[in-house]
């Protein structure tokens, strides 16, 4: 019988390598017999990454870690080259936490030449971070269904904060039915309030004092419903303001949105989700809150 709540462990001979053939080789005789909990990332790891392991390994018997950073998700325009690449904090912070396998697969053998499949989601992907970047889920969801299919896993970790991100995969489960259940965790803040992420690595001093102002205007918006605000226009209003108030804050998007289907609201009847995308400088962020009422 499996144990639900097993405690965490130092993972001192955690397993590192490349290979497709030989991590399924590893992984196969584990399928049915072990909870396989799977973490799939780009690297550069911070405590957001790796609370993500932590409940892994808490409800899992071997966790899996993919570093693996997409190019199919970069835009022309985007910052693929610059995306940062800490191999090596990555590889010891991974062990630490208790990873069982850290899997660096190679994009030459992610994507063999001539690669011709992709995995369009529809609707769910064509607002907020599908129309500002064109072809952005297309490459989640290609690269997460095939990591899905190499590592066949039981449960699959997620953090909150790419909120669209999380829609995209649960809809591309649900309709491939693809075996696993995913968790989402909630985003992970610093003291400040800004949501961890490996972008954030790239903030000037003054960037960086800056980028809180999208934390405090989810708090506004939360703050607003609290007291009644229930229609959308004149409470984005107020949450569009606040952005605008940060010299340094340049507003890309702020919308209130149905939590499942991300269409956007009038009115707040049940629930929502606000998404927030800001550049800092040269910096983009995203962050979102849920709202109950």
């Amino acid at each position: 019988m499996r144990r639900k709540n097993r405690p965490a462990l130092i993972a001192f001979a955690m397993r590192t390598l490349s290979s497709i053939k030989t991590l399924q080789k590893i992984l196969q005789p584990l399928h049915g017999r072990k909870r396989i909990g799977f973490v799939p990332t780009m690297g550069a790891f911070h405590e957001g990454h790796l609370a993500l392991m932590r409940q892994a390994r808490r409800e899992c018997d071997y966790v899996v870690v993919s570093l693996f950073v997409n190019p199919l998700q970069f835009g022309p325009k985007e910052d693929f080259a610059a995306y940062p690449r800490p191999i090596t904090s990555d590889r010891k912070k991974a062990q630490e936490t208790g990873v069982d396998l850290l899997w660096t697969p190679a994009a030459e053998e992610m994507y063999p030449s001539p690669y011709r499949t992709f995995i369009e989601i529809e609707e769910i992907t064509r607002r907020w971070e599908g129309a500002v970047r064109p072809g952005h889920f297309r490459g989640v969801a290609t690269v997460v269904a095939k990591l899905f299919q190499i590592v066949r896993p039981d449960r699959a970790y997620f953090g909150q904060k790419d909120y669209q991100q999380t829609r995209v995969i649960h809809q591309m489960v649900k309709d491939l039915h693809f075996p696993i259940s995913i968790r989402i965790l909630s985003t992970l803040r610093e003291k400040d309030g800004l949501a961890m992420s490996s972008r954030n690595q790239r903030l000037s001093p003054a960037e960086r004092a800056a980028a809180p102002i999208l934390f405090r205007a989810l708090q506004k918006a939360e703050a607003l419903v609290r007291k009644g605000a229930r229609e959308s226009p004149p409470l984005l209003q107020e949450v569009e303001a606040l952005i605008r108030s940060e010299p340094l804050a340049r507003l890309d998007y702020a919308a209130l949105c149905d939590p499942k289907f991300l269409e956007p609201l009038e009115r707040i009847q049940k629930g929502a989700v606000l998404l927030l995308a800001v550049k800092i400088g040269s910096v983009r962020l995203i962050d979102n809150v849920l709202i109950d009422i």
